[in-house]
């Protein structure tokens, strides 16, 4: 059980590395081509009006793509100022309530972004100028909150845990530091 879990977290958590730099890179591609295009081409700036757009959709994935991967690393914004002074049984208990929490928000997150993309969905609204259904910009709070209810779950199994050891997954090889 523990390395089917191992696997699938080295899988997603490889799909969600290479994703967010593919989106990165391609939003910066993006920004680029449309100041060059307002610079030197400007009669034809308002043919690439639906780059704003798509960078925007772009940068909501990435964000929510990257909160998996920082809560797997251990980057996510901790204030260690108290458990470094706990003595190991207390800090177990407190990492413990800590992913407790976090799971349950989570989790609710994740309910409640499936709802709301159902509700988009169902309007059948259309982006302005990409032209693309609407709720794709909604459906990525569902996979970030996705991802963190099963970091956290990771966490609470002592599967992976950044805050007692370094990360390790098979996708981060050759990239600690």
């Amino acid at each position: 059980m523990r390395r089917a879990l191992e696997a699938a977290a080295d899988a997603w958590g490889a799909i969600q590395r290479y994703g967010a730099a593919l989106l990165m890179i391609s939003m910066t591609a993006l920004y680029g081509l449309n100041v060059l295009v307002r610079a030197l081409l400007p009669q034809y700036a308002s043919t690439f009006a639906w780059i704003d757009e798509a960078a925007r959709y772009m940068l909501v994935w990435v964000v929510f793509l990257a909160a998996g991967i920082a809560l797997e690393v251990g980057r996510h914004i901790v204030i260690d100022l108290l458990w470094r002074r706990l003595g190991a049984r207390a800090e177990r208990w407190l990492f413990a309530l800590i992913d407790v929490v976090g799971l349950a928000f989570c989790a609710l997150m994740m309910v409640l972004s499936i709802q709301l993309t159902i509700f988009v969905a169902g309007s059948g609204q259309i982006s302005p100028t990409l032209g693309v259904p609407a709720y794709v910009l909604y459906v990525a709070p569902v996979v970030g909150f996705a991802s963190l209810t099963f970091g956290f779950l990771l966490r609470i199994f002592a599967v992976r845990d950044a805050r007692r050891t370094p990360p390790a997954a098979a996708w981060l090889k050759g990239t600690e530091s």
